[in-house]
């Protein structure tokens, strides 16, 4: 499943629903665009806090992987620890495959 996770990304990333780095996610949550957020499981707790407790606020479904920064950047094609999936379609298979992660 987690290789399936992480080509989902890649392909978020390659049709432009996908948004990476710490500011402009909070920004996506903000403006009600973010469906789904995302951060890796090695995010610096500061920045983790910062993301999840915005996304709690404004209701936007949030979790945090298994996956490190390493293994979702290279997913990405970009180093980041937090990002958001601003397509339902994307959101709803990215969350199934997480919750499908996690029960294992």
């Amino acid at each position: 499943m987690a290789d399936k996770l992480m080509s989902l990304l890649g392909l978020c990333r390659r049709a432009g629903k996908l948004v990476l780095g710490n500011d402009p996610v909070i920004d996506s949550i903000n403006l009600k665009k973010a469906k789904l957020v995302v951060v890796a499981s090695d995010c610096s707790r500061h920045t983790a806090k910062d993301v999840l407790s915005c996304a709690h606020r404004n209701g936007v479904k949030a979790h945090t992987l298994p996956h490190t920064k390493e293994e979702i950047s290279l997913a990405v094609g970009k180093y980041t620890a937090v990002l958001s999936i601003i397509d339902d379609g994307f959101a709803k298979k990215a969350d199934s495959l997480i919750c499908t992660l996690k029960e294992e």
